[in-house]
């Protein structure tokens, strides 16, 4: 398998590699349990060297219904149970919640949920929906995620940014008072309507911040530097993604219409980080690119921060 999916479901067009199950509708959370194949639990069992000595301190996240070892973590690890993770995006984001895709990677290790909001926002004539992510590990490597996540509609661009005013993120490792600090989780997203709000003022804002053609120019000289003592292909490269930074700014047809401000070239990075092929295509790169959906996008994160700066 060239990606590292395991099972998962999607509705609409296949994600990523094509895999999992496609169903018509976004199901409920317990139907889409079953069809992300996320319907098993983890049992912790106790740890033993080859020649029969306890390993004291640690313990073995194992998949009930096979068996399998899905991490060594010590005695303080709290598991989260897949079931847990859905009833938790259920009683976030209330009655309407529905499931767009949801599956397992790496073996088991590591799972994840997306789900679509029932509201629908209008912001400066642009339809975004807004999605929450939650991903979590099995195997005691990762914290315990869940970020808001608007999408800008017409192109399926992430504006996952990073603002002052509201939350979008929150973790919390597996250890402690792991059903507390869920809880917790209500207060620190405060729903989607208030990130969503807070959202909509800054895009007024960035609407209205003239950039320049030379502006773009010096912005994606400032996102993709040369590399001083890179090699011929190093430079080739980076100056095709240079080019595709540009097309993807003064010649998208849904961005024409936007004006020549920090929205549209903050519209052009992101379909840039979203949607652009690496140079070097890994097989895990498309899933490495959702999880940025929670951490959020180096690349869109510093463009923001330079648009602001104007």
């Amino acid at each position: 398998m060239a990606a590292e999916v395991e099972t998962m479901f999607y509705t609409r067009q296949a994600p990523w590699h094509g895999l999992g199950t496609m169903v018509r509708d976004a199901p409920t959370s317990m139907d889409a349990l079953k069809l992300a194949g996320l319907d098993w639990k983890v049992v912790q069992r106790e740890l033993f060297t080859a020649d029969g000595i306890l390993a004291a301190g640690f313990q073995a996240n194992v998949r009930e219904e096979d068996g399998k070892v899905l991490g060594v973590v010590t005695d303080r690890y709290r598991v989260v149970q897949n079931e847990e993770a859905f009833a938790f995006t259920d009683a976030l984001l209330g009655e309407g919640v529905r499931y767009e895709t949801a599956g397992s990677l790496q073996g088991g290790r590591r799972t994840w949920i997306l789900a679509r909001l029932p509201q629908r926002y209008i912001v400066n004539g642009d339809e975004i929906t807004p999605y929450l992510v939650f991903m979590n590990s099995h195997d005691g490597t990762g914290a315990i995620k869940a970020a808001m996540t608007p999408i800008r509609v017409v192109c399926q661009n992430t504006l996952n940014l990073a603002l002052k005013t509201a939350k979008r993120c929150w973790s919390a490792h597996h250890t402690g008072d792991i059903r507390g600090k869920m809880e917790e989780a209500r207060d620190t997203l405060l729903y989607a309507d208030a990130y969503m709000a807070e959202l909509g003022k800054e895009i007024d804002r960035l609407n209205r911040i003239t950039v320049t053609d030379r502006q773009v120019y010096e912005y994606i000289d400032l996102l993709f530097p040369s590399p001083e003592n890179g090699s011929g292909q190093q430079k080739k490269n980076m100056e095709k993604m240079k080019e595709d930074m540009k097309m993807r700014y003064f010649d998208a047809p849904d961005l024409k219409s936007t004006g020549k401000n920090a929205y549209r070239f903050l519209n052009a990075v992101s379909d840039f980080a979203t949607h652009a092929k690496p140079l070097k295509e890994r097989a895990n790169f498309r899933e490495s690119l959702f999880a940025r959906t929670v951490d959020g996008n180096p690349v869109i994160d510093r463009a923001y921060q330079m648009v602001k700066a104007a």
